[in-house]
């Protein structure tokens, strides 16, 4: 991946999230889109997720992550812009 046109968001997601697969979601929305980066569970009950791409690729994967998974249930996703690391390679899962 070059550095040309990316950008980098943090989405910040809220509801029944954890321990519903929402990672493995993120990360299979992530992959055919070319979004690198991550999604990880919080202590609080939210998953965070950051992801690296062109803003269209990126406003595309937001749309996904608002859905969630089938046994999901997003209440809220919030946005931040990010610093760009291009350091990722792929789209992972965090522990």
């Amino acid at each position: 991946m070059t550095g040309l046109g990316m950008i980098a968001r943090t989405y910040f997601v809220r509801g029944r999230v954890q321990g519903v697969g929402y990672r493995n979601f993120a990360q299979a929305v992530a992959v055919p889109l070319g979004v690198v980066g991550y999604a990880r569970n919080l202590d609080d009950g939210r998953v965070e997720v950051y992801g690296v791409a062109t803003a269209a690729k990126l406003d595309e994967f937001a749309g996904a992550l608002r859905l969630g998974p089938r046994w999901s249930e997003v209440r809220d996703v919030a946005v931040l812009e990010a610093a760009v690391n291009l350091s990722f390679k792929s789209f992972r899962i965090e522990r």
